[in-house]
């Protein structure tokens, strides 16, 4: 397995297609870029990956963890909590960062190796099936035509979910040695009461915690609650003290482009960035502007974003739950304008930078759901008023 800051060297610096050109400032080691393919688990793949760059921080060894383990699992505890709420909570393949902490901690960890999660013939997730048939059990049980519930409810639902995934192994034998999950999660060497969920919204006091209030939380787990410019400041924090962060962000956004490599939210009000005359600016629609804007073929002015611009989208549905990524660097564009380097989990085709894209710092502002720390990375001033 190659480390990215090794592989992705030989694009650093060099012009992509979209006419940027990025320098990184800082860029910490990770694991190989891998695919989640056609399954909605973007949650494990970039907390997996984060927890991958906790490993290569603190044991100076490369590990490639199971990705399918914390599906698998959590599957599990999702259907007994969708049913204990009579069908009114949340099911199905999405979840959160602390997805795969939670895992670690009550279930463990297994290398990839042992357990890889993939249909027969299938080198990658295909999910569109178990998803329905998995969601179709459960509804069935709620619907209850017994009147009450079997007490093998829960092992047939374990029994389908092993035969798509597969069942999750006892005892495994890792580099020589045997290991359970549990055992094999001691000799990582993590604690996931070391990692904490960040966000920032108005609708809940600063430097409190609450239930960020996402369907993908099935967990009911709490994020502390920042003001935007310290969350950016924990973020940067992070990645200059050596470590990594986990996004939680919308990527539905015009100004987002795989193809490109970018992530950016240009500034309609701004019509010299197009070369033209203002009046003539002032008369196009704005499909029209974006049309010109979004060329990616070279850097443009970026909106300001405010805290109340964030809360809008929010509100407004505009920013959503829809991908987990990992963050394991920053950046300049040709203009001096501040990038993060993000590790996708769509593979290494598509995107110039092998995996990789680009976001910028209002795009990270205005997007962002939430972020996964190691709380030692957030700067003393925050974690004192945080109570951390």
């Amino acid at each position: 397995m190659v480390l990215s800051s090794v592989a992705f060297s030989q694009v650093q610096g060099e012009k992509a297609d979209s006419g940027y050109v990025f320098t990184n400032v800082k860029q910490l080691p990770a694991t190989s870029v891998k695919n989640q393919y056609r399954s909605g688990t973007c949650w494990s793949y970039s907390a997996i990956s984060f927890l991958e760059s906790e490993l290569l921080r603190t044991r100076k060894d490369t590990f490639d963890l199971s990705e399918m383990y914390c599906v698998r699992e959590c599957y599990s505890d999702k259907a007994d909590m969708y049913v204990r709420f009579h069908g009114k909570h949340n099911f199905g393949s999405g979840g959160e960062a602390h997805d795969v902490t939670y895992v670690l901690k009550n279930y463990g960890m297994v290398p990839d190796e042992v357990y890889t999660g993939n249909l027969p013939g299938e080198d990658k997730p295909v999910h569109g099936e178990m998803d329905a048939v998995l969601n179709s059990d459960v509804d069935a049980v709620i619907k209850n035509p017994n009147s009450k519930l079997t007490p093998v409810w829960r092992q047939g639902f374990d029994g389908l979910a092993d035969a798509y995934l597969g069942k999750v192994p006892e005892k495994f034998t890792y580099k020589g040695k045997e290991y359970s999950p549990k055992s094999f999660a001691g000799m990582m060497g993590l604690n996931p009461d070391d990692y904490i969920e960040l966000t920032s919204f108005t609708h809940h006091p600063f430097y409190s915690k609450f239930i960020i209030e996402i369907e993908d939380n099935w967990l009911m787990k709490e994020d502390y609650n920042v003001p935007i410019e310290d969350l950016v400041r924990i973020l940067d924090n992070s990645i200059n003290q050596g470590y990594t962060v986990v996004w939680g962000a919308d990527v539905s956004e015009k100004g987002f482009s795989w193809k490109n490599g970018v992530a950016v939210i240009p500034d309609r009000s701004a019509p010299e960035v197009a070369g033209l005359e203002k009046a003539k600016w002032e008369k196009m629609t704005d499909t029209e502007k974006d049309k010109l804007l979004l060329k990616f073929n070279k850097p443009m002015p970026e909106k300001v974003i405010t805290q109340e611009m964030r809360q809008k989208e929010f509100d407004n549905y505009q920013t959503t739950d829809d991908h987990g990524m990992h963050i394991t660097g920053i950046a300049k564009d040709q203009n001096g304008t501040k990038y993060y380097l993000v590790k996708n989990s769509w593979g290494m085709d598509g995107s110039p930078y092998k995996g990789y894209f680009y976001a910028s710092e209002s795009y990270v502002k205005l997007k962002t759901m939430d972020i996964m720390v190691n709380k030692a990375a957030i700067p003393t001033d925050i974690r004192k008023k945080l109570g951390l």
